[in-house]
């Protein structure tokens, strides 16, 4: 009996662990570190920069020395037919390329500035997931806040409901009027039902994001829904960007390894010396050695197509970089508009609109309860009350992905 109870107290302690402890929201932070953690993109560029340091190595190593060796004059006809190498003159050779002007290390350089550019690659992908990402999240409390607010127009709809039931019951009312406001309630109704079906699948997209596998019941985000009207100016918001901007590091450290080529294709288009050393048999001498050097001559092949070419590339990647710098001001210039617009938006409606709406259909409420109100003036202030409270939460939604874009603009977040 006691194994029993045991084992059943451990079975609810796993279900509550499992369910109850599996409902905790996460906030953006945690979010973000589960993405950095599990996502096979961000994991995927990361072997790409450890691919390219691998590659360093193979750009400075030396050239292997050679190595020939030789037997000569082997006589398998001599009249001692047990001593065929007694004529043999065996013969060795060692050699080795020497590298001139610096190729090992300009390589090296290349190879390095090479990593440098794949690593600023690697973080342009993870700005552009993480856009991606705190646009699902932000979708997300979006989707949480509509349903929030539908449960809230229902609850607030059947409690005016059960009050014109008791005033139908007493003779307040007609028939027809209950009816009318009974078949008001299916807007509400369908609200709360596409609202729920929205949050479901904004947090599909965001575990999808995740590469998590947690039901979609156990998972929750929680965050701050709202907007600000502080914004840094926009002359510190563009420097951000410029020191901050992955793609723009790229272009810059692309200028500097294309002038490293060049330098590289002028390096080898010089002459490199093989050096020789022999040794060998050659009776009456038992053993004697030689050096000797081997010089190329560049008389057709100067390399001269690498030169121009790495060249050329100095020119394109500094045109790239012009690009790169504009289209930069290009992001930050209309997402900040775009933030200062939502700005200007939602601020009438924090200070005026929503109590408005609020104290309007209060009001014709209690005066269509009382009598002193239509019926369709009190649909229409119900109908005028849920418009404003949706536009709002959508311009607040609207903000936090300008802020969004804002932050995917500068390259990291200027807005939290």
């Amino acid at each position: 009996m006691d194994r029993l109870l045991t084992r059943l107290c451990g079975w609810l302690l796993l279900t509550i662990g499992q369910y109850g402890f599996g409902q905790t929201a996460l906030t953006w932070q945690e979010i973000r570190a589960r993405f950095e953690a599990s996502n096979p993109s961000l994991r995927a560029a990361q072997l790409n920069v450890e691919e390219s340091r691998a590659q360093e190595i193979t750009a400075f190593l030396r050239p292997n020395p050679g190595l020939t060796a030789s037997v000569d004059q082997i006589d398998p006809f001599t009249t001692n037919p047990y001593r065929p190498l007694t004529s043999a003159l065996p013969f060795g050779s060692l050699s080795y390329l020497h590298e001139r002007q610096h190729k090992r290390e300009l390589r090296l350089e290349s190879a390095k500035q090479g990593t440098e550019i794949t690593t600023s690659l690697g973080n342009d992908a993870k700005r552009t997931l993480l856009f991606n990402l705190r646009t699902a999240f932000v979708q997300t409390l979006q989707e949480k806040a509509v349903l929030n607010l539908a449960k809230e127009n229902l609850g607030y709809y059947d409690h005016v409901l059960d009050v014109n039931r008791e005033r139908y019951k007493a003779g307040a009312i007609a028939q027809v009027d209950l009816d009318r406001l009974e078949l008001q309630r299916v807007t509400y109704e369908s609200d709360l039902q596409t609202a729920e079906v929205n949050l479901r699948t904004a947090k599909i997209q965001l575990l999808n994001l995740l590469n998590d596998r947690t039901p979609v019941e156990q998972f929750d985000v929680t965050g701050p829904f709202d907007f600000t009207s502080l914004v840094a100016p926009l002359d510190e918001v563009r420097q951000a960007a410029l020191d901050t901007r992955p793609d723009l590091q790229a272009a810059l450290e692309s200028i500097d390894k294309a002038k490293t080529d060049h330098r590289l294709a002028v390096a080898n288009g010089s002459t490199d010396p093989i050096f020789t050393l022999d040794f060998a048999r050659n009776p009456p001498i038992p053993v004697y050695f030689g050096t000797g050097i081997v010089i190329p001559l560049r008389i057709f092949d100067r390399n001269q197509g690498e030169k121009l070419r790495t060249k050329l590339d100095i020119d394109r990647s500094q045109r790239i970089t012009e690009a790169t710098r504009a289209q930069v001001f290009s992001d930050v210039d209309s997402a900040y508009a775009t933030v200062n617009a939502t700005v200007t938006l939602l601020q009438p409606y924090k200070d005026r609109y929503l109590k408005q709406a609020e104290r309007v259909r209060d009001t014709i409420s209690f005066s269509y309860q009382h009598g002193a109100a239509s019926l369709l003036a009190f649909l229409d202030a119900q109908a005028g009350y849920r418009s404003v409270q949706v536009s709002y939460l959508n311009l607040v939604a609207s903000y936090l992905q300008a802020a969004n874009q804002l932050n995917l603009a500068v390259g990291r977040e200027v807005i939290p």
